[in-house]
């Protein structure tokens, strides 16, 4: 499969996706009570940001389908079936490592070292801000939902953040 189908097809499916939360998932399945006075607080406000992030990034694969070259080579063709088996089972390494490191952990340290571990299991082009993406994305979703949201992540028994 191509790049451009590939942008095509995943875009075409999260706009799907968005206008599915967006027009039946959400107004049907999530209520919230009319005495919320932060909008970041309230039960619709995080479905609705996700659709909506849905529907640009699904947007936003389709745009690109259409500037990408029709017959692009396809780097994600796989010659080695053995490689991509033991890539596959490095993968599973990494879910059941993240399943033993959760409770001892924490959530944040973990997803830093489950993020990182995956990028370089996927041999990402840009290793450099994948391993940042690590660092700083679950740092910032942690001091925003300890510090400003207020809900309480999960610690670790042997690390804890302030």
């Amino acid at each position: 499969m191509n790049d451009r189908r590939l942008h095509l097809q995943l875009g075409i499916g999260a706009v799907i996706a968005a206008a599915f939360l967006g027009l039946v998932a959400i107004p049907s399945w999530v209520s919230t009570p009319s005495n919320v006075r932060n909008i970041v607080l309230s039960p619709l406000f995080w479905p609705t940001t996700l659709a909506g992030l849905t529907a640009i990034v699904g947007l936003g694969l389709v745009g690109t389908a259409f500037a990408l070259p029709r017959a692009a080579p396809d780097p994600w063709d796989v010659d080695d079936r053995r490689a991509a088996f033991l890539r596959l089972a490095g993968a599973a390494l990494v879910m059941l490592a993240t399943f033993w490191a959760l409770p001892r952990l924490g959530m944040v340290w973990t997803a830093m070292g489950t993020f990182s571990a995956m990028a370089l299991l996927v041999r990402t082009r840009h290793p450099a801000w994948a391993l940042g993406s690590a660092v700083v994305v679950p740092l910032v979703l942690y001091l925003f939902f300890s510090k400003v949201a207020g809900v309480a992540i999960p610690q670790g028994e042997l690390v804890r953040l302030p």
